[in-house]
């Protein structure tokens, strides 16, 4: 099984970045992991963070054919992008949402997800946790 683990924006700056909200380690360090959690499973994991909306989606649409799950952690674009939504349900590749907070304790324009529609299921509120859990849930998914 191969898995595509996408990063959007700010999550560059995971550690240093308001860590009551979403902890102390570095996206590398939750890159690793993943990829340890990863290889007891013997699932390829490619994993990759973007600032850039356009990039995310580029990268969503060539995950079709060579990705069996994508995991999409769209971090602000999540609330506010009908092209990544829209990437999404064109790809035909089997998407999950996650997010390191529980985005539906936060303030209310957190509360809506312009992807969930169109994913297969939405881990939130976890920490790393969350995609760790994503992993195992890529499993389930036919």
């Amino acid at each position: 099984m191969k898995v595509l683990f996408l990063n959007g924006p700010n999550l560059n700056l995971l550690g240093q970045r308001e860590p009551g909200i979403y902890g102390t380690l570095t996206l590398a360090e939750i890159e690793s992991q993943v990829r340890a959690a990863a290889a007891k499973r013997e699932i390829e994991v490619d994993f990759r963070q973007s600032n850039i909306e356009g990039e995310l989606i580029t990268w969503i649409q060539a995950a079709r054919g060579v990705f069996d799950v994508v995991i999409l952690n769209a971090a602000a674009y999540t609330h506010t992008s009908v092209g990544l939504r829209d990437a999404i349900a064109g790809s035909g590749v089997k998407t999950i949402e996650i997010h390191i907070s529980n985005v539906h304790a936060r303030e209310e324009f957190r509360h809506v997800s312009m992807i969930a529609p169109v994913c297969a299921g939405q881990i939130a509120g976890f920490g790393v946790g969350s995609y760790l859990l994503a992993l195992d849930a890529a499993l389930t998914l036919k």
